[in-house]
């Protein structure tokens, strides 16, 4: 920086807010003044993968860069924000510190957890509850999942719910074969299965991507379809089904029904 915008002693996030609202205003930088939430959306993107490029090569001096050009969209971001009067990085700051005091109350309140998966469990019901308290409209548990998450993990994240809410059974996929009733399944013997499905893909000129997106899009739809089914069911037959019979239901309708 060939000037000094202010005094050293001062916090380093007031001088980057400071420096951001300078490019954003009058006689400011022209491309980041005409940057809109929409124009800057696919930069945040690309900026977590390269992040997560930094943290895998296990270079602190590229994961310093990266944290930074992350930290970059969240500044940019508040600083469009503020300039719409909607809000601020100081609100942005602080809604972040009341969600991780309430959703930590084994740290900051007086609950009791056993181990991380407790946690974890917590964490997501406490998540469910905001949700409930925000709106009424969106009850599924594949809400939040958002949609332009690479298919692999929107994929992951689908699987995940579904496994809590008794739709999927975390047994059966993991027992499932793909090539053969006897693979032992490791972490590489997948990897190299997962790298020869998209081989398959890319000779019969499909999208491996594409093709798991609708997949995830087919599964979210049926598993969505046994939730409703579930949670409309007032028989005694059907209140009184157990949660892996309706994961073989809903695993049974998944597997079976066509690809549309």
């Amino acid at each position: 920086m060939t000037q000094k915008l202010r005094k050293q002693s001062r916090p380093a996030i007031e001088e980057l807010l400071d420096v951001m609202a300078r490019l954003r205003g009058p006689g400011g930088c022209p491309w980041d003044r005409q940057q809109t939430h929409h124009s800057l959306r696919l930069y945040a993107v690309e900026e977590v993968y390269e992040l997560l490029e930094a943290i895998e090569s296990e270079d602190d001096a590229a994961l310093l860069e990266e944290l930074g050009d992350v930290l970059l969209q969240v500044v940019f971001h508040a600083q469009v924000a503020r300039e719409r009067g909607a809000f601020d990085f100081d609100t942005v700051a602080r809604r972040l510190t009341e969600k991780l005091v309430h959703r930590h109350p084994h740290v900051f309140g007086q609950t009791v957890v056993k181990d991380a998966q407790e946690v974890l469990t917590r964490w997501d019901e406490l998540k469910k509850q905001e949700k409930r308290a925000k709106t009424q409209i969106e009850t599924s548990v594949f809400a939040g999942i958002p949609r332009h998450l690479p298919a692999l993990m929107r994929a992951t994240e689908l699987i995940k719910k579904a496994q809590k809410a008794g739709l999927q059974s975390k047994v059966a996929l993991q027992n499932r074969p793909l090539n053969s009733p006897a693979t032992s399944w490791t972490r590489r013997k997948l990897a190299r299965e997962l790298w020869h499905l998209v081989e398959i893909a890319h000779a019969h000129g499909w999208s491996a991507e594409a093709l798991l997106r609708d997949e995830a899009l087919r599964r979210e739809r049926l598993w969505r379809q046994a939730e409703t089914r579930r949670a409309r069911a007032t028989r005694p037959a059907m209140t009184g089904m157990h949660s892996n019979q309706l994961s073989r239901t809903a695993q049974s309708v998944g597997d079976n029904t066509p690809l549309q």
